[in-house]
C-alpha cells in the first residue's frame, strides 16, 4: 500500500536560490512598487495548466501591505515601534520557509479531497513553543500522523493528505487581551512568537525578537520534517516500526501492529510479482505545514513573489487559516489573505451565518479553485447536527468549491474540576460522527479531520480506551494552551475515522454497480 507520490519537500528544491531580499520600507510607502524577494519554486514543475490555473493577477488594489488600511484584531501592541521596524526589515531578508510550487502541489490534493478522492489529516500542537522544542518532539507526532494516516488509507482506500500544525504554530488568538491572578492584571499569552508565558510583567510584555526566534526554529523543525519524509523513515516498509513505546501493550498499538502487519505482507506479495519496493513512491511520503494566520506583520514580512507565476505567496507555511475571532469580512486578516495564492482554511462555528460563509468565500477564491478553500468546522457534536447543513447547502446552492473538514477539538473544550482545560475524547468523537452523519444525509464530502493532538504521552483529555481520568490530568499535563490527544487517543480516533470512510466507501460501490445494471 503505498502511500503518496514523491514528496514535494524535497531537499533539492533547497538548492534553488532565491533573488536578492527586498529592503523594508516604511508604510507610507506601497510596497508593491518595488519588486519582492521572489518564491522558489518546486524542484518538480507544474505537469499541467491546472496546476497553474489562477493566471490572473491580484487586484491592483490589494498589496502586501493593504492590511493595515483595515482593522486589525488580535495583534499584539509592541512598545518600541523601532525594535518592530528592524526586526521585520531582517525577516524580510531572509530566505522564504517553503515554496511556491509546494503550496500549489498541496492545494491540487485539497482539491482532490473536495471532490472526495483524498482525505485531509491535519494535526500538531496547540501552539508549539521554544522549550519544548526537539527532535525527538518533533520525530514522534510525525511518526503518529504516519500511523494515522496508514489507517486512514487503509480504511478508505484513498490519498490520504498530510499536513502538520506545526513549523509555524506559534500565536493563539484570546479571548481577553489581560489575564487577571490574585488581583495582578497583566497582558495575555499570545504565544512565544509574541511573549512568554510566565506570569510576570517582563515575560508578558510582547518581544519582537520572539519573531526571529520563531522563524529560526520552524526553518529547524522543517528541515528535519524534511529529512524524515524523505529519507527512508517514512518508507511503507518500516509501517511496523513506527509504534511508540507507550503504544506496545495498548489496543490501539495492538490494532495498529494487526494492520502494520497486512500491510507488510501486500509489500511482500508486490516484492514477489516483481512491483518493486524501492521506488520512491514506497519510500517516500509527502508533508505540509501550515499555522493560524495571525501575527500579520510576521507573514506580511515573509510573503514572497512567485517568480513562475508572478503571484504572491505567504512563505511562512504551505497552508495558513484565519481563525474564528479573525474572520470578520472587512478585516485586516481578510484583506492580507485574499492576496496570498496559498490554499486557505476557514475555521466556522455555529456562529456562521450560511450568507456570510458564502460571501467570505467569494472573497479569498472568486475564481472558485478546487483546493483552495478548506472550510473547518468546531461547533460540538449537537450543534454540527444543527447547523452544518445549512452552510452546506448555502455553498452548494452558490456553486462553490470547498473542501470540507471537522475540527472536533475546539467546540468541546470544557474545564475540569482541578480548574485545567480539558477535552473529553467521547465528545471529540461524537462531533466526527456527526460531521460523516451530516455528509452522508446532504450528498456531499467528508474531505478531512483538524486535530490538536501530539505523539508524547500527554494526559490532557480525558477519555479513550486507556481511560484517563480527571484526577490523572495533572500527571503528565504539559499543553501551553489547549489539551490535546495523546498518541494513543490520536490512533483510536483514526481507526474511527477510518471505518467510517470504509462504509461510505463500501457503500459508494454498491452504489455504481447497482447503478451499472440499470432500471
Amino acid at each position: 500500500m503505498a502511500l503518496t507520490s514523491p514528496s514535494p519537500l524535497s531537499l533539492k528544491s533547497l538548492n534553488q536560490t532565491p533573488r536578492s531580499p527586498l529592503p523594508h520600507l516604511p508604510n507610507s510607502i506601497n510596497r508593491s512598487l518595488i519588486k519582492p524577494v521572489s518564491a522558489v519554486h518546486a524542484a518538480e514543475p507544474a505537469k499541467s495548466s491546472q496546476s497553474t490555473a489562477r493566471t490572473e493577477p491580484i487586484p491592483k488594489t490589494w498589496t502586501v501591505d493593504s492590511w493595515k488600511s483595515k482593522k486589525a484584531v488580535q495583534l499584539p501592541e509592541y512598545p518600541d515601534q523601532n525594535e518592530l521596524e528592524s526586526v521585520l526589515r531582517t525577516l524580510d531578508s531572509f530566505p522564504p520557509i517553503v515554496f511556491a510550487g509546494e503550496a500549489r502541489s498541496l492545494e491540487e490534493r485539497l482539491g482532490q479531497a473536495a471532490l472526495g478522492n483524498a482525505f485531509l489529516l491535519q494535526g500538531g500542537d496547540c501552539a508549539e513553543s521554544f522549550k519544548e522544542f526537539s527532535a525527538n518532539n518533533i520525530r514522534d507526532t510525525f511518526r503518529v500522523l504516519l500511523q494515522m494516516s496508514v489507517v486512514l488509507m487503509f480504511g478508505g482506500q484513498m490519498p490520504v493528505i498530510k499536513v502538520g500544525r506545526m513549523a509555524g504554530q506559534f500565536a493563539k488568538p484570546r479571548s481577553d487581551p489581560f489575564e487577571e491572578k490574585n488581583g495582578v492584571k497583566l497582558p495575555s499569552y499570545r504565544g512565544d512568537n509574541v511573549n512568554g508565558d510566565t506570569f510576570d510583567e517582563k515575560s508578558r510584555v510582547p518581544d519582537p525578537h520572539r519573531m526571529i526566534r520563531a522563524y529560526c526554529q520552524s526553518v529547524a523543525t522543517l528541515n528535519l520534517l524534511r529529512a524524515f519524509a524523505t529519507g527512508g523513515y517514512a518508507a511503507m516498509q518500516r509501517v511496523t516500526h513506527w509504534n511508540l513505546d507507550f503504544t506496545e501493550h495498548s489496543e490501539q498499538g495492538d490494532r495498529y501492529r494487526e494492520l502494520a502487519h497486512r500491510v507488510d505482507e501486500a509489500l511482500g506479495f508486490m516484492a514477489a510479482a516483481g512491483l518493486t519496493v524501492d521506488h520512491p513512491i514506497m519510500t517516500t511520503t509527502e508533508f505540509w505545514t501550515s499555522h493560524e494566520c495571525l501575527l500579520l506583520p510576521y507573514e506580511q514580512a515573509l510573503t514572497r513573489e512567485d517568480s513562475t507565476s508572478g503571484l504572491y505567496y505567504d512563505c511562512s507555511a504551505h497552508m495558513v487559516w484565519v481563525g474564528e475571532r479573525t474572520r470578520q469580512l472587512d478585516g485586516a486578516h481578510i484583506e492580507f489573505l485574499r492576496g496570498v495564492a496559498n490554499p486557505l482554511g476557514i475555521k466556522v462555528s455555529d456562529k456562521m451565518d450560511p450568507n456570510e460563509l458564502v460571501r467570505l468565500i467569494e472573497i479569498l477564491n472568486a475564481e472558485n479553485k478546487p483546493g483552495r478553500i478548506t472550510v473547518i468546522t468546531r461547533m460540538g457534536a449537537e450543534n454540527m447536527r444543527v447547523k452544518l447543513p445549512h452552510l452546506i447547502r448555502a455553498v452548494r446552492r452558490a456553486g462553490q468549491i470547498v473542501t470540507w473538514v471537522s475540527d472536533p477539538m475546539h467546540g468541546n473544550t470544557i474545564k475540569a474540576p482541578c480548574g485545567l482545560k480539558t477535552r473529553s475524547f467521547d465528545s471529540i468523537r461524537a462531533e466526527v460522527r456527526a460531521f460523516f452523519d451530516v455528509h452522508d444525509q446532504e450528498g456531499s464530502y467528508p474531505g478531512g479531520v483538524h486535530l490538536e493532538m501530539t505523539g508524547q504521552n500527554v494526559t490532557e483529555c480525558v477519555g479513550g480506551s486507556r481511560t484517563i481520568t480527571y484526577n490523572d490530568l495533572s500527571s503528565r499535563y504539559h499543553t501551553h494552551c489547549d489539551p490535546r490527544l495523546n498518541a494513543s487517543q490520536s490512533l483510536e480516533l483514526a481507526f474511527i475515522i477510518a471505518e467510517r470512510l470504509r462504509r461510505r466507501r463500501i457503500g459508494s460501490q454498491q452504489h455504481r454497480s447497482l447503478a451499472s445494471f440499470g432500471p
